[in-house]
């Protein structure tokens, strides 16, 4: 049994096979393996009996699970409506910039992932980015590459 068969065993048990807890089991194995691989995604379906369509369709609609490695900072921009209007798309071009890398790459050996995100409910300090579950708002361009900078010079972070 492979490793993420074994973490997928333990989530279910917690759950007791139930098919209802099909979202918070996903939330688990994210947590646990910091990404749903294929093959969990799999065990998930047929240990719940689930049709694999339908596991595959619950991980990809939510944008909180990922189905590829993330780094280890994950930076998540707000281009919802608000952010956007707040010009939102020049600390995107910044980060871009900054870090070397698209949404969805994870960057510098695996220590940031980028992912642009509709709304993070924050609109009234637009535009928003969540770093590491951190909510940072009214950004300019300048003080979200501060941030990141401040980040990857940490070695503890």
């Amino acid at each position: 049994m492979t490793a993420v068969e074994q973490t997928v065993k333990k989530v279910l048990a917690r759950h007791g096979g139930d098919r209802g807890a099909l979202i918070p089991v996903l939330q688990e194995l994210q947590r646990e393996l910091g990404w749903l691989p294929e093959e969990a995604l799999v065990a998930v379906a047929q240990s719940l009996g689930l049709p694999k369509s339908r596991v595959f369709g619950v991980a990809t609609f939510y944008s909180q699970f990922s189905l590829s490695p993330r780094g280890r900072h994950l930076i998540q921009l707000c281009q919802g409506t608000a952010c956007h209007v707040q010009r939102g798309n020049r600390i995107l071009e910044a980060l871009r910039r900054e870090l070397g890398l698209k949404p969805g790459e994870p960057a510098r050996g695996g220590r940031f992932s980028l992912e642009v995100v509709r709304c993070v409910g924050c609109c009234s300090l637009a535009p928003v980015m969540v770093v590491d579950g951190v909510a940072y708002g009214r950004l300019t361009p300048e003080r979200a590459v501060e941030i990141v900078r401040d980040l990857d010079g940490d070695p503890d972070a």
